[in-house]
């Protein structure tokens, strides 16, 4: 079972989240030959004050 863990800066509509679900399903679908219900996805929202870059929080930028 393909397991697809995508983190983001923020947060994503719930809309957003089911494009993305079902873009990605399909590809690890036809590419890894699974059935698209053997496909998990988690989608991990995280706050900007958590991430940096180049030693700058995202949400000071």
């Amino acid at each position: 079972m393909p397991y697809v863990n995508i983190r983001v800066a923020g947060t994503l509509t719930k809309e957003q989240k089911a494009k993305i679900s079902e873009g990605v399903t399909a590809v690890i679908s036809k590419e890894a030959n699974k059935p698209p219900e053997a496909v998990l996805i988690f989608i991990d929202e995280v706050e900007r004050d958590n991430i940096a870059k180049a030693g700058k929080l995202l949400s000071d930028n």
